[in-house]
């Protein structure tokens, strides 16, 4: 159970091929499931609001505001299951939750992130309509559009994510790794391939894009506002999300940049696991950030909290006192 010479744990000591367990002070652990705890309760709780909000108020019920949706459902799902079992993880340094799990957290991990990202493109896309062409967005851009594109994203970001772990979900006994331990061995250069489709080339894009936004918002300003029309929420719309935009590159870039210093097997560096905390705290970023910026979402929130989404025709509530 204990190798009392070197003072060494193993997280199934039983089995010969367990991992190593490493063994931290009492008052490390309480701090690191207090911090995992509230970080897991606050990011369910703040997406679930955003996921509310849109869902039951008719007047939320935009393109543009299904993809902050779908961006919402990817986050509660990292503060849902994510940020609890990467955590325990990280803390007892051991996986106790079996290889077919393991198989579906590593799944669902690849999945969100690259949806993330996904929705990320969609709504820059949708921005740049909205600014560039804003007389005939109503048309090019619909619900039913937005709609089919979501279901697009999410497929295509789960049948890439089989792809890319298809050995580690089908043939985990093919991992060089100790029993107790999940996570993917990647060759250098899978990671490379992996790296370049899911975030730099749609990152590329969306920078681009952005660019592009700034552009005609800068000098069509004059044009834009007299003769198209596009109203003050539109345009503080598209600087919301651009903050959102700005805030995710600045949550995973970090991480990144590690992985390629120091390569795939440095899984347990102190930088490494940092920079993996602040990329998961990007789910938890996105809710303050529309509480700051989108007056709707804080009207939205006072409404859900205080029960009255519960009254009868709720749904028909006027979240833009200010349009009257």
């Amino acid at each position: 159970m204990e190798d009392n010479r070197q003072g060494i744990q193993y997280c199934f000591p039983k089995n010969n091929m367990s991992c190593f367990k490493d063994i931290k002070p009492e008052v490390e652990y309480v701090f690191l499931y207090m911090f995992i705890s509230l970080l897991s309760v606050f990011t369910v709780f703040l997406n679930l609001l955003v996921i509310i909000s849109i869902s039951h108020f008719k007047q939320l019920h935009t393109p543009t505001n299904l993809l902050i949706l779908s961006l919402a459902v990817a986050d509660l799902i990292v503060g849902l299951i994510v940020i609890p079992f990467m955590g325990i993880r990280f803390i007892e340094s051991c996986w106790y939750f079996g290889e077919t799990f393991c198989s579906l957290f590593l799944f669902t991990i690849f999945m969100v992130v690259t949806a993330s990202l996904g929705n990320l493109f969609f709504i820059s896309v949708d921005r740049y309509i909205a600014v560039s062409d804003p007389l005939r967005y109503a048309v090019r851009v619909t619900t039913d559009k937005v709609v089919f594109w979501i279901i697009i994203n999410w497929l295509c970001c789960a049948i890439y994510s089989v792809f890319i772990l298809y050995d580690t979900m089908f043939y985990p006994e093919m991992q060089n790794g100790c029993y107790g331990d999940c996570r993917v061995s990647f060759k250098f250069e899978h990671f490379i391939t992996d790296l370049m489709v899911t975030f730099v080339a749609p990152s590329s894009i969306i920078m681009s894009i952005y660019l592009k936004i700034f552009c005609v918002a800068k000098y069509q300003a004059k044009v834009i506002n007299s003769v198209s029309g596009v109203s003050r929420s539109q345009k503080k719309a598209g600087k919301t999300l651009g903050i959102v935009v700005a805030v995710f590159f600045m949550c995973w870039i970090p991480y990144y940049i590690i992985t390629l210093i120091e390569g795939n097997e440095s899984t347990e560096s102190v930088e490494l696991n940092v920079t993996c905390w602040i990329l998961y705290m990007n789910s938890f970023m996105n809710p303050l950030i529309y509480a700051l910026f989108y007056k709707w979402f804080r009207i939205s929130a006072k409404y859900i909290v205080t029960l009255k989404i519960l009254k009868p025709s709720s749904e028909l509530l006027n979240l833009f006192p200010e349009d009257k």
